[in-house]
C-alpha cells in the first residue's frame, strides 16, 4: 500500500523570512495600539526566549493577542488586512511559493504547521494557497452576552514544540490517516521545531538557524536555504 505523502511547512523563517507574530506586534505598535516602549521591550524578551527555547507559549500567546482583544473584531480583521498588504505580502518570496506548489502539484497534502496564532497567520496560509493550517488556535468569549471574539487564550494542545506533533496526529487521525501510513516531508527552521522534524520521513532544514544547520549537519538531513 502506497502511503499518502504529506508536506508540512513551518511558517516564520521557513516560508517567509520573518516571524510573522512579531512583525504584527510592530504593525500594532504603529497603529497606537499599543504603548510602544512597554511592548517592544516586552516582545522582544519574549521573542529571544522563542529563540533560545525557553518560552512559555501560553504567556506569549496572552500578551500578543491582548491587543486584538481589546480592539475587537471589526478593527482588528481590517487592520490585518492592512498588515498583510504593508509586511506580508512583501515577504512572500517566489521560491518559497514554488516550493509550495511544486508539492501540491506532485499531490500532496500540504499543511503549514506553526507556532504562530490563527488569527495572525490565517491570512498568510490562504496568500500561500494553502487550506490546511495547524495554528495555535483561540477560545472565544461565546458566553451568553459574550463578545464572541477572542479571550486571549489558547484553545487545545498549542502547536509549538512537542505539540506540533500531537496536532499534526490529530490534523492525520481526522482525515484516517496515522504516521504509519503516511510519507511526511517537513521543512523547519527553527530547533522548536526538533520533535516534529524527528518524527517526520524526510526533515528539511530550511533556512536553518544556527544550531539546526549544525545538527542537521551531523544527521546528514537535507538543508534548503531559501532565501539569501
Amino acid at each position: 500500500m502506497t502511503p499518502t505523502r504529506v508536506a508540512l511547512f513551518d511558517l516564520d523563517h521557513t516560508l517567509i523570512p520573518i516571524d510573522s507574530d512579531h512583525a504584527w506586534g510592530e504593525f500594532t505598535i504603529q497603529k497606537g495600539w499599543v504603548d510602544p516602549v512597554a511592548f517592544k521591550r516586552q516582545n522582544d524578551a519574549f521573542y529571544a526566549q522563542y529563540q533560545d527555547g525557553t518560552l512559555d507559549v501560553r504567556d506569549y500567546v496572552r500578551f500578543a493577542t491582548a491587543a486584538i482583544c481589546r480592539q475587537g473584531a471589526t478593527d482588528s480583521i481590517a487592520a490585518h488586512v492592512d498588515f498583510m498588504r504593508a509586511v506580508v505580502q512583501n515577504a512572500i518570496k517566489p521560491q518559497a511559493l514554488e516550493l509550495v506548489r511544486q508539492h501540491q502539484a506532485a499531490g500532496d497534502a500540504v499543511a503549514i504547521v506553526t507556532a504562530t496564532n490563527e488569527f495572525v497567520t490565517r491570512p498568510i496560509a490562504q496568500a500561500f494557497g494553502v487550506d490546511e493550517l495547524i495554528a495555535v488556535e483561540l477560545e472565544r468569549d461565546d458566553q451568553p452576552g459574550g463578545s464572541g471574539w477572542f479571550s486571549g487564550a489558547i484553545r487545545g494542545v498549542p502547536s509549538f514544540r512537542d505539540g506540533k506533533v500531537t496536532r499534526v496526529e490529530q490534523w492525520l487521525q481526522a482525515r484516517g490517516l496515522g504516521w504509519d501510513t503516511v510519507h511526511t516531508t517537513f521543512y523547519s527552521d527553527s530547533m522548536n521545531d526538533l520533535p516534529l522534524l524527528e518524527k517526520a520521513t524526510v526533515p528539511v532544514a530550511t533556512n536553518p538557524d544556527a544550531r539546526l544547520r549544525a545538527l542537521a549537519q551531523e544527521r546528514g538531513w537535507r538543508i534548503l536555504d531559501l532565501f539569501s
